[in-house]
């Protein structure tokens, strides 16, 4: 029987638990803070304590220096100058410290563009482990999670969408992207809180 919210079935040992951009890149004072990435935490830690060996990390990485990258990359990254590894310091890269204690086992997949699939790492361990089905949390709702989620479509992954354990910077694009998670791709995309993740994983 299917827990509410999740109508395509069970959560069972092919599932994993995909975390997107949970860094101090986006926790901490600057052009990219996302202000209630401290907010959905809380429920990130609750299942990262369940499931550490099913978890994976992503980590966006920036540009080393200013207008570096291939194509629109490079304008982007003369635009967000500030936001590059050469002014924010390495450290900004990594994970939350309340999630970093979990790896290992838990892994961490870098990508240096929103989506986790172009440099394909992220699909090379999924197969590995067999994976069928992906619950997905982190940040932001609207830029890498999007990426993430409709990267995961293309391939066939089932998607289990955390919406309680999702944040960004903008409220109006988070709430517009859940209502097209809902309506658009409700055929591929379930979408549901993390008390009914926490209670359908066993």
């Amino acid at each position: 029987m299917s827990a509410p919210g999740l109508i395509y079935g069970p959560l069972g040992d092919r599932c994993a638990h995909l975390c997107v951009d949970m860094q101090r890149l986006f926790a901490e004072p600057s052009e990219w803070a996302t202000p209630w990435i401290t907010r959905v935490l809380p429920r990130i830690v609750s299942l990262v304590e369940r499931r550490a060996r099913q978890t994976i990390f992503t980590r966006f990485i920036p540009a080393s220096r200013p207008g570096q990258g291939a194509g629109t990359w490079k304008r982007y990254y003369e635009r967000w100058a500030s936001m590059t590894i050469e002014n924010v310091g390495p450290g900004m890269i990594e994970l939350l410290p309340q999630l970093s204690p979990f790896c290992p086992p838990a892994e961490v997949i870098d990508k240096h563009v929103y989506s986790p699939w172009p440099e394909g790492r992220l699909q090379a361990v999924l197969a590995a482990r067999q994976v069928d089905t992906l619950i997905i949390t982190g940040g932001e709702t609207d830029v890498c999670v999007l990426a993430t989620v409709l990267g995961a479509i293309d391939i066939g992954y089932r998607v289990v969408l955390v919406t309680d354990a999702l944040c960004s910077s903008s409220d109006a694009t988070h709430d517009a992207l859940m209502t097209v998670y809902h309506q658009r791709f409700a055929q591929q995309v379930e979408t549901v809180e993390m008390e009914t993740v926490l209670s359908a994983w066993n």
